[in-house]
């Protein structure tokens, strides 16, 4: 079996599982994800999950963000988080100790309040990458992980992946992702998602 073969038996394989295991749903969700139609909810709540994530397990940013999302108005929008001011940092401290994420988060919503989501939208779609690592607590990785929840077509080179993609064979987890869409008819986001969700849940096992 050649590493192209290998590589597209061991997505298929591991979206199977993951929609056997009651993933399809998020499968969905990221394959109908489009920058185009992202609104000020959507922009904040992702922002703030990537901030959170950075660093942290996943699983444990999970079990706190409905709270966290509490604390911050629920995402409603930029200007409300902003009036409320110190109370949302306050509040979110007691989902855990790290008041420099929620800074982070705060400090988003004040940028967005400040040039209008109408203009952000605009910046964010011209040049995705660039934009969002001009944000606090985003870098290069972690712009392409925000980029791809927000619908764009570019695949993170998560440490899951980036091992998976030196057992394979490939140069890079972008090379990877790219051959892996055009040989399924996925997005590259989902072919991202697909391989991360599945090396985590094994991970777990």
């Amino acid at each position: 079996m050649t590493m192209i073969e290998a590589a597209a038996c061991f997505y298929l394989d591991a979206k199977k599982w993951l929609v056997d295991t009651g993933h399809e749903i998020e499968i969905e969700s990221q394959r109908t994800r489009d920058p185009q139609s992202v609104s000020e909810q959507i922009f904040l709540a992702e922002a703030a999950w990537v901030v959170y994530n950075a660093g942290f397990r996943e699983a444990i940013v999970r079990r706190n963000f409905d709270f966290i999302s509490l604390c911050f108005c629920d995402w409603e929008s930029a200007e409300q988080i902003v009036d409320a001011g110190g109370v949302c940092v306050d509040a979110a401290m007691l989902a855990f100790a790290n008041r420099r994420k929620h800074e982070a988060v705060f400090e988003i919503a004040r940028r967005a309040a400040l040039v209008g989501f109408d203009r952000l939208r605009k910046e964010l779609l011209s040049d995705p990458l660039n934009y969002l690592q001009q944000l606090p607590y985003i870098g290069p990785v972690t712009a392409v992980h925000l980029a791809k929840n927000l619908g764009f077509d570019v695949a993170k080179p998560d440490r899951h992946l980036v091992r998976l993609q030196q057992r394979l064979g490939f140069s890079d987890v972008g090379a990877m992702c790219s051959h892996l869409s055009t040989v399924t008819g996925d997005p590259v986001r989902v072919v991202d998602l697909v391989l991360w969700r599945y090396l985590e849940r094994q991970g777990a096992h």
